[in-house]
C-alpha cells in the first residue's frame, strides 16, 4: 500500500536527526509500520485531487508505486448528487480493456454507495483492489463513472518495480535491482496454467437476479434477506470445445521488441478461424504473420509495441477463445543520477537525471510525495525532457523547496538533497591545527550553520566543509584561512610538515591470464550468433597490477564506448559486443605485461548468422500446370552448413504466399505442380541453416503455365505452280490459354532430314504460298503452332507433292441468281461476282448484245479466280444480255447473264368525262404491269377509291351532290409505285337535277380581328433548378404569329426553352433556370391587322409563387 502524502512541512526535530543520519533508511512495508497522520495533513475531503474536482471525480485514482508480488489498493470517489440514478463505476486498463470481465483472482472489486447523499449531499465510493501485483500489470489504468448518459473518467497509473537489493548505497547513487533468479518466470508462468482463474466460469453481472444472488452468497452465517438458508454453490460443468481441442493460455507476456507466437489446436482442419484484436479483425501483414501447421493455427505477431497490449480472440463458427497480451517495456536505468545541491534563496536550479531510454516514463518525489505536472504552476517548478535527461527546474528557488528528491523507474532509483540557505551563517567549529608526513594527506573540517534572520523556519541540519591535500610535500607547509563566501567569517590553521623515511619494498608477480583453454590456440573458439551480445570477462593477477591491450588480428584494440568496447577492472578485462555482427568475426589477443614479465592468450570470436538469400532464382521450363524453378546457394552460409531450403509461391499481385514445402529441401531445382493454366505466378527461396531462416530471395520473373498447342488439322495442298505451293489447313483442336501466335511452314527435300522454315515470321491466318521451290522437286510440307510455351506438334503431309503446274479446263461458275434475268431498279447499284477456274490463268472477256462493253458505265476488275462487273448508277440503257467468256489457249467455256432495269412512272393525261366515267393512258417507257389507283378530293384530304385497277378508265360511285372532286392516278409495277401521281386535268362536279341554288341577299361578317392578350404576362420569382412556365393568352383572326424574346433578343431552337401554343393559350416553359436566366421576357402577337406585346420579369432564386394558370403547372 503507498505511503500517505505527509504534510507540506516538516518539524524541525526530523531535519535535525535526517542530519546525523544522511544514509536514507529502507521504507517499511505498509503492512508492518502504517505511517501516523499528521495533525497538519488536510482531511480526506481536501486532497490535493479534490481540491479541484473534474466532472463527477471528488476524488481521483493516484499514481501509486508498489513492488511486484505486493498488494496495492487504488481508491475513487464519486460525486452522485446531480445524477439522475446511482453511480456506476468501471475500470479499464489502457483504452479499451475493460477490467470487470477480468475479476478474480488478480483483480477484485468492491463498491459502496449512499443513497442519502446520493439525493443530498452526493457521494459514493470505489475501491479497487489488485492482488499480488507482477509487472505485466504496469500500465495506464482508467476509472470510468457514469449515469444515464452523463459521466466522467480519471486515468492511474500503477509503477510495478523489483523489491530492492540488500545492499545499500550513498544517496545520490542509483538503486540496483535484484536480478530475476533463473527459471523463477517459468515457475510462476505454470502456476498461472495450473490456476483456475474465474474468468473461465465467468462472474455474473451487478444487476438484476445474477447481483441478488451475489448478495445472498455474501449474506452472514448463511441468512439471506429473504430469510431462507443460503443454497450451496453447485459445481459448475466446464463443456468441452467442439471446435477446439485446445485453446489460448488465459494471458501472455512478452519484452517490447520481441515477438509471440499465440497457438490453438482446431478439431476440424478444415474450418474457417479468424483472428481478432479488441474486437477488430486482424488481416495478415508483416506485423501479423499466419501459420498452419496440421490441426495447429498459429499467430505470430512480430516486434511487439505497447499498442499489441491488448485482448485477443479467435472465433471458430460460433465457438470462441479469450486471452490477453501484456507487453512489458524494458527497464529503465539510471545512468546519472541526482546530485546534491546547496543553493540560496533565488537561485535557479536544474536538478537532472539521465536514463538508459529516451522517452521513458520517470516519477519525481519530493519527500517521498509525487510531484505533478499539475501542480508545478502552485511550486513554481517544470519539467523538461532533453533526450535521454529529464531535468526538474526551479526558476527561483525558495525555503519551501528544500527537501529530499527523489526519482523513480521501473527499472531503479536515485535520490538527492536540496538544501536552501539564508543570508547569514556562523561557524559551529574552528580549524586546528594539523602535522602531516610525506606521501599522506592532510584534512581540515569546519561545521557552517546557516542563520535565518527573523524567520520561524526551522534551520536545516550542518554542513562540514574539508580541504583534503593528496600526496603532502614539503613545500604544503604553511597556514590556512577558510573564508566562506558571502560571510564576515575566517578560520585559520597551520600545516606543519614532518618527513618519516619508510624502506618499502613491493611485492612483485608476474602476470597471468586465466582462462581454462589458455594456450592452447586451436581450442579458443567462442560461438555467438549474429545479433546476441557477448561479454568476455578475463581474469588477470600480477604484481604490480599489469598493463591489459587488446589486438584484433594485428591492430590495437583500445575503444571503451560503443557497440564493441572494453571494461577494465582491478582483477579482470572485460571484452563486450552489443549486438554481434559479421565484421566481429576474427581472432582477438590479450597481452598483460607488467615490469616482471607478460603474459598473452588468443581467442576466435565466430560469428555465426542466418544464410544470405539464394541467388539467380529463375524458371527454366513451364508446362501445363507446372514449372521447373532452379536457383543458386547463397554466398554466405552464415557460418553454419545450409541444411535447405524453403520455397514459396504466389499469384502476381497478390500479397499472399503460398509454402509449397514444411520439410526443408536439399535440391538447387524444384518443380513447382498444380499450377492454374494462364495465371501469372512469383516465386521465391529461403536458406535454412542451424540458426534459422534467410531473408527471401528476389522474386523470380512471372511466368505463366501454358502448354503449346495440339498441332494444326487437315492439312492440304490448294495449289501447285512451276515454283510455288499453296497450302491450307485448319486451327488446332486444342489451343489452351496461351492462345495461338501464328503458324510457321515448313519444307523438305525427298530423300532429306533438314526442315527448312518457309516463313519467318508466323502468319495468323491458317493458310500460307511457299515460293522459290525448285520446279520438278519432290517436298514434303508441314506445318506447326506457336505460342508463347513454344511449338506444338507437327501436322506432315503423308505424300510429297511434285512442283510442276497442271494444266486446268476453265469453268465458270455461275451463281445460281445469275442464272435468270437479273432485275435492278434505276438508281441502284449493280455489282457482280462471278468465279471462275482454269490453270493457267485464263483470259476473261465481257460484251452486250454481241459489242464491247461502254467502259464510261461499266467497270470490270478480273483476278486469279473471279471477274467482278460494277455498275455505279443502273439506268433503263443498262438492260440487255451480256456475255462471258473465260479462256485458256483452245479451251473456252461461256456463260449468258441477262440484266433488266426497271423504273415506274406516273399516269399520263388523266380526264373526268361524263356519267362518272373516270380515263387515262398508261405511263410511257413502263416495264411490267401497271397497277392505278384513283383518289378523290374533298375539303383537302384525299380518299382511295380504288386499291387496284388494270384497266385504264373506271367509274366512281356514291358521291355527295352538290360536291366537286378532283382524282388522281398513281402507277405501280415491280419496283412499286410512282413517285408522283397523274392528277385530273378537268373536275367532276356533281349537280341534283331540277333544283337550282339562289344565293342570299346579305354581306357577310368580317370576323377579323388585331391580336389581343386576353391575359398578360406576371412577374414571376421561381426556384433555380427547378422547370418554370410563363402563361398568357391572346386571341386574333387571322392566327397571329407569336414570338418570344428575353431581354428584346428573340428566343430561337434553344433546347432550354419549350415554346407552346394550344387554342390561343400560350406557354414557354424554361428547363432548370439558373441566376444567369432572370431578366424580362415578353411576348409578341402579330397578324396583319397589327401586334400586341405582353412583358414579364422573371427572377430565379426565391420562393415558388401561386399563379393562376391554365393546364398543370410543371
Amino acid at each position: 500500500m503507498p505511503v500517505p502524502k505527509p504534510a507540506a512541512k516538516k518539524p524541525a526535530a526530523k531535519a535535525k536527526d535526517a542530519s546525523k543520519e544522511p544514509a536514507p533508511a529502507k521504507e517499511a512495508p505498509a503492512e508492518e509500520a502504517p505511517a501516523a497522520p499528521s495533525s497538519e495533513a488536510p482531511p480526506e475531503d481536501q486532497s490535493p485531487t479534490a481540491e479541484e474536482p473534474t466532472g463527477i471525480f471528488l476524488k481521483k485514482p493516484e499514481t501509486v508505486s508498489v513492488e511486484a508480488g505486493k498488494d496495492v489498493v487504488i481508491t475513487a470517489k464519486v460525486n452522485g448528487k446531480e445524477l439522475p440514478g446511482k453511480p456506476v463505476i468501471k475500470w479499464f486498463k489502457g483504452k479499451w480493456l475493460e477490467l470487470g470481465s477480468k475479476s478474480g483472482a488478480r483483480f477484485s472489486f468492491k463498491e459502496t454507495h449512499d443513497a442519502q447523499s446520493n439525493v443530498r449531499l452526493g457521494g459514493s465510493w470505489g475501491r479497487w483492489a489488485v492482488g499480488m501485483m507482477e509487472s505485466r500489470g504496469e500500465g495506464q489504468h482508467r476509472g470510468r463513472g457514469c449515469s444515464r448518459g452523463r459521466g466522467s473518467s480519471s486515468i492511474c497509473r500503477p509503477w510495478v518495480s523489483l523489491p530492492p537489493p540488500p545492499c545499500s548505497f550513498p544517496s545520490h547513487k542509483p538503486s540496483c535491482p535484484e536480478p530475476e533468479p533463473p527459471g523463477s518466470r517459468e515457475v510462476v508462468e505454470e502456476k498461472k496454467k495450473k490456476k483456475k482463474d474465474d474468468d473461465d466460469l465467468g462472474l455474473p453481472p451487478r444487476s438484476g437476479a445474477a447481483w441478488g444472488k451475489k448478495r445472498e452468497r455474501d449474506a452472514p452465517d448463511g441468512i439471506t434477506d429473504r430469510g431462507m438458508p443460503r443454497p450451496k454453490k453447485a459445481k459448475v460443468e466446464v463443456k468441452k470445445s467442439a471446435a477446439f481441442t485446445k485453446k489460448l493460455d488465459p494471458a501472455y507476456q512478452v519484452d517490447k521488441g520481441n515477438k509471440i507466437k499465440l497457438v490453438v489446436e482446431i478439431s476440424d482442419p478444415d474450418l474457417p478461424l479468424k483472428w481478432y484484436k479488441n474486437g477488430q479483425e486482424i488481416k495478415p501483414s508483416s506485423k501479423y504473420v499466419f501459420e498452419n501447421v496440421g490441426k495447429k493455427r498459429i499467430l505470430t505477431i512480430n516486434k511487439c509495441t505497447l499498442a499489441d497490449d491488448a485482448a485477443y480472440e479467435v472465433a471458430v463458427k460460433d465457438e470462441k477463445c479469450f486471452t490477453e497480451l501484456f507487453v512489458k517495456e524494458p527497464p529503465v536505468l539510471i545512468i546519472t543520477p541526482l546530485e546534491d545541491q546547496q543553493v540560496f534563496v533565488g537561485d535557479r536550479v536544474e536538478m537532472m537525471v539521465e536514463v538508459s531510454e529516451e522517452g521513458a516514463q520517470l516519477m519525481w518525489m519530493k519527500d517521498d510525495v509525487e510531484m505533478t505536472r499539475e501542480d508545478s504552476y502552485k511550486a513554481r517548478y517544470r519539467f523538461k525532457k532533453d533526450g535521454k535527461k529529464h531535468l526538474l527546474i526551479f526558476t527561483e528557488v525558495t525555503q519551501e523547496d528544500r527537501g529530499r528528491y527523489k526519482v523513480m523507474t521501473n527499472g531503479g532509483q536515485c535520490e538527492a538533497e536540496l538544501i536552501v540557505e539564508g543570508k547569514g551563517a556562523s561557524a559551529r567549529a574552528g580549524l586546528g591545527h594539523w602535522g602531516s608526513s610525506k606521501g599522506f594527506a592532510g584534512v581540515w573540517k569546519t561545521s557552517l550553520v546557516t542563520r535565518f534572520l527573523g524567520s520561524t523556519i526551522p534551520r536545516p541540519p550542518s554542513r562540514i566543509h574539508k580541504l583534503v591535500i593528496d600526496d603532502v610535500r614539503p613545500e604544503d607547509e604553511g597556514d590556512y584561512t577558510f573564508v566562506p563566501d558571502g560571510f564576515a567569517l575566517t578560520l585559520s590553521a597551520k600545516l606543519n610538515f614532518l618527513e618519516i623515511k619508510i624502506d618499502y619494498v613491493p611485492k612483485q608477480e608476474p602476470p597471468k591470464i586465466h582462462l581454462d583453454c589458455s594456450g592452447k590456440m586451436s581450442e579458443n573458439i567462442i560461438v555467438v550468433v549474429a545479433g546476441n551480445k557477448l561479454r568476455l570477462d578475463v581474469a588477470i593477477t600480477g604484481e604490480p597490477p599489469p598493463t591489459v591491450t587488446w589486438l584484433k588480428e594485428d591492430q590495437v584494440f583500445s575503444d571503451t564506448e560503443g557497440r564493441v568496447h572494453l571494461e577494465q577492472r582491478p582483477d579482470n578485462s572485460s571484452f563486450v559486443i552489443e549486438g554481434a555482427e559479421r565484421a566481429d568475426e576474427a581472432r582477438y589477443t590479450i597481452k598483460v605485461t607488467n615490469p616482471v614479465g607478460e603474459d598473452t592468450a588468443s581467442i576466435f570470436i565466430k560469428v555465426v548468422d542466418v544464410p544470405d538469400p539464394p541467388e539467380a532464382v529463375r524458371i527454366t521450363s513451364v508446362g501445363e500446370d507446372w514449372a521447373i524453378l532452379v536457383w543458386e546457394p547463397p554466398k554466405y552460409d552464415g557460418g553454419q552448413a545450409v541444411t535447405g531450403y524453403l520455397i514459396e509461391r504466389k499469384k502476381k499481385g497478390s500479397q499472399r504466399w503460398m509454402k509449397l514445402n514444411f520439410e526443408v529441401f536439399t535440391e538447387t531445382t524444384y518443380e513447382s505442380t498444380k499450377m492454374i493454366e494462364g495465371v501469372l505466378y512469383e516465386m521465391r527461396v529461403f536458406a535454412v541453416n542451424a540458426i534459422g531462416v534467410s531473408q527471401p530471395s528476389v522474386n523470380s520473373k512471372p511466368f505463366m503455365p501454358i502448354a503449346p498447342t495440339s498441332e494444326p488439322l487437315h492439312l492440304m495442298v490448294e495449289d501447285v505452280t512451276d515454283t510455288t505451293t499453296t497450302l491450307k489447313w485448319r486451327p488446332p483442336d486444342r489451343i489452351g490459354a496461351g492462345g495461338i501466335d501464328g503458324y510457321i511452314v515448313e519444307y523438305c527435300l525427298e530423300g532429306s532430314e533438314d526442315w527448312v522454315a518457309a516463313n519467318t515470321e508466323p502468319v495468323e491466318r491458317c493458310g500460307f504460298t511457299v515460293k522459290g521451290l525448285p520446279t520438278g522437286a519432290r517436298i514434303f510440307f508441314r506445318v506447326v503452332g506457336v505460342n508463347i510455351a513454344g511449338r506444338s506438334e507437327p501436322a506432315t503431309l503423308v505424300q510429297p507433292v511434285t512442283i510442276r503446274e497442271i494444266v486446268q479446263q476453265p469453268k465458270i461458275r455461275l451463281p445460281r441468281h445469275l442464272r435468270q434475268t437479273y432485275i435492278r431498279r434505276v438508281g441502284e447499284p449493280i455489282n457482280l461476282v462471278i468465279p471462275f477456274q482454269g490453270k493457267p490463268r485464263p483470259q476473261v472477256t465481257w460484251t452486250k448484245d454481241g459489242a464491247p462493253l461502254d467502259t464510261s458505265r461499266v467497270n470490270i476488275r478480273t483476278s486469279d479466280f473471279d471477274t467482278v462487273f460494277f455498275v455505279r448508277q443502273a439506268a433503263r440503257t443498262d438492260s440487255g444480255e451480256y456475255k462471258l467468256s473465260v479462256q485458256i489457249e483452245n479451251m473456252e467455256d461461256t456463260a449468258i447473264i441477262r440484266i433488266r432495269v426497271v423504273g415506274a412512272g406516273p399516269a399520263e393525261n388523266v380526264m373526268v368525262g361524263g356519267g362518272d366515267q373516270r380515263g387515262w393512258s398508261r405511263p410511257r417507257k413502263a416495264t411490267g404491269t401497271p397497277i392505278q389507283k384513283a383518289k378523290g378530293n374533298q375539303g383537302g384530304e384525299w380518299f382511295t377509291v380504288y386499291e387496284h385497277s388494270r384497266p385504264t378508265k373506271c367509274t366512281v360511285a356514291d358521291l355527295i351532290i352538290g360536291n366537286e372532286y378532283y382524282f388522281r392516278v398513281y402507277s405501280e409495277n415491280i419496283c412499286g409505285l410512282s413517285d408522283s401521281p397523274g392528277v385530273s386535268k378537268n373536275t367532276a362536279k356533281i349537280l341534283k337535277t331540277g333544283i337550282t341554288l339562289k344565293p342570299l341577299e346579305f354581306q357577310e361578317h368580317d370576323f377579323r380581328s388585331a391580336p389581343k392578350f386576353l391575359t398578360p404576362l406576371l412577374d414571376r420569382v421561381v426556384v433555380a433548378g427547378y422547370t418554370a412556365a410563363l402563361y398568357c393568352a391572346v386571341r386574333g383572326y387571322p392566327k397571329p404569329k407569336v414570338v418570344w424574346m428575353k431581354n428584346k433578343m428573340e428566343i430561337h431552337e434553344d433546347p432550354k426553352f419549350i415554346m407552346t401554343n394550344q387554342q390561343g393559350i400560350l406557354t414557354l416553359s424554361i428547363r432548370r433556370p439558373s441566376p444567369f436566366d432572370g431578366g424580362t421576357y415578353s411576348c409578341r402577337a402579330v397578324n396583319e391587322l397589327g401586334e400586341a406585346l405582353a412583358e414579364c420579369k422573371l427572377e430565379p432564386g426565391g420562393l415558388p409563387q401561386a399563379v393562376e394558370t391554365w393546364g398543370h403547372l410543371d
